[in-house]
């Protein structure tokens, strides 16, 4: 397990500031890179749903993998990333939207989360955060 992982078990390694493109390898961690309206770059390690993540604070983005990359279909902001996803209160427009993975970041400010969350959000216009 890599250094920042908030996961048990990662699926790849990949960075860039593309979702398109992005191809899974097994075994290592998967990462991405969201950019938000402002300009500014965000790392989130992606797991598949239903991994379980740790008690800390982050910003997560509920994603869909296609052919050629991810669409991110919700952004959110949470004081601890281990609650239970499948609880969430827009679990029924993530499975109209066939989510299948979630990227998340460790902010524990909740100020600066607060503040991702929307540059992301502007950035993306995911369907579920509408």
């Amino acid at each position: 397990m890599a250094n920042g992982s908030i996961c048990a078990e990662p699926v790849a390694v990949q960075s860039g500031p593309q979702l398109k493109g992005q191809h899974m390898a097994t075994g290592v961690e998967t990462t991405i890179t969201l950019v938000g309206r402002s300009g500014a770059k965000y790392q989130l390690y992606v797991y598949p749903w239903g991994a379980a993540l740790k008690a800390v604070g982050g910003v997560y983005s509920v994603l869909r993998q296609d052919a050629d990359g991810y669409a991110v279909i919700y952004v959110g902001q949470t004081g601890d990333l281990s609650e239970r996803f499948d609880n969430h209160h827009k679990t029924d427009c993530f499975s109209r939207h066939r989510k299948t993975h979630i990227a998340a970041m460790v902010e524990e400010s909740e100020r600066q989360r607060l503040v991702i969350e929307q540059d992301l959000i502007a950035s993306y216009n995911p369907p579920c955060n509408g």
